[in-house]
């Protein structure tokens, strides 16, 4: 499988849409929305755009005969990362939570060989991973340590990004063929239902305001019913891996939000754990560091392997 323009294309809007939901979610928690109605509200929102389109182009099809499957995703890449990140954004800034979140494509790297058909780590890759984990040691002892909450919604945040990484790999070989439309919708109604009842038991603080109401829409429709309709379509034409390199770059968009709009501070720290985390993950996914050309591979011994 190659990359393609259409894939870098979906790429950049997804990044661009998925390092916002930190923010968003930051602005929601501000205005004394809870943890659960944020995650709730979120995927409902999403579901209201994914469903409709997934009736209508038939993409449920397929997603009846593995319905456990993708329901074990809806949770694992939907409901309880969505619940930890939220968590985790109470006392770490969203740009923080986006970094930490990117160590998800060192996770795939890592985890694939045991979950799925993958060759095991040598030479690039497993030097990618030294520096991806050293990255994430950085964030922890300079911008968290010194404040164990904080320290603690890092550690719930990093252990989102090792759920994205696990149920990224079961969407590529539990769901093989099902239309990522179906898998969007269906993982959104999964985890629906599943969020309804911490939603009710903790309920907002008081009525949201009209901009944090923006701000969950926002962040259900564009940073969940798009970014995972995207994402998923990433994963069936270019498989996980390579798909997990929308985690280098939504990271620099959240800095970007987060700095900008909610002025949050951008330490040498934060920008040195970017840096080691992207620059790991790209290596332990390609094999190579950034600046070695990618090796020629023959195409129709490529098509023969897809």
């Amino acid at each position: 499988m190659v990359m393609t323009r259409r894939a870098w294309i979906f790429m950049g809007i997804t990044a661009s849409v998925w390092g916002a939901s930190y923010m968003f979610i930051k602005i929601a928690l501000d205005d004394g929305v809870r943890a659960p109605s944020i995650v709730f509200l979120r995927v409902v929102f999403g579901a209201a755009i994914l469903v409709p389109l997934a009736q209508r182009s038939g993409g449920f099809r397929g997603v009846r005969e593995r319905r456990g499957w993708a329901a074990a995703v809806g949770m694992t890449q939907v409901a309880l990362p969505f619940l930890l990140i939220t968590y985790g954004e109470r006392w770490i800034p969203s740009s923080l939570a986006a970094i930490l979140v990117s160590a998800a494509a060192i996770f795939v790297v890592l985890l694939t060989p045991r979950m799925a058909e993958g060759d095991a780590l040598h030479g690039w890759g497993v030097v990618g991973i030294v520096l991806g984990m050293a990255g994430v040691a950085l964030l922890f002892g300079v911008d968290l340590g010194d404040d164990p909450n904080a320290a603690l919604g890092g550690f719930m945040v990093l252990l989102a990004s090792i759920l994205y990484a696990i149920a990224s790999i079961w969407v590529r070989t539990k769901l093989p063929g099902v239309a990522p439309i179906g898998i969007a919708a269906s993982t959104m109604i999964a985890a629906a239902i599943a969020t309804l009842p911490a939603a009710i038991a903790q309920p907002p603080e008081h009525m949201p305001s009209l901009g944090t109401w923006a701000a969950l829409a926002v962040l259900g429709v564009g940073g969940t019913g798009l970014a995972f309709l995207l994402y998923y379509t990433l994963i069936a034409d270019i498989g996980v891996s390579r798909a997990s390199v929308v985690a280098y770059l939504a990271p620099m968009f959240a800095v970007a939000y987060g700095a900008l709009f909610l002025d949050e501070a951008i330490t040498a720290a934060t920008i040195g754990g970017l840096a080691l985390i992207l620059t790991g993950s790209y290596a332990a996914v390609e094999g190579r560091p950034p600046w070695q050309p990618r090796p020629i591979v023959d195409r129709a011994d490529e098509t023969a392997r897809a």
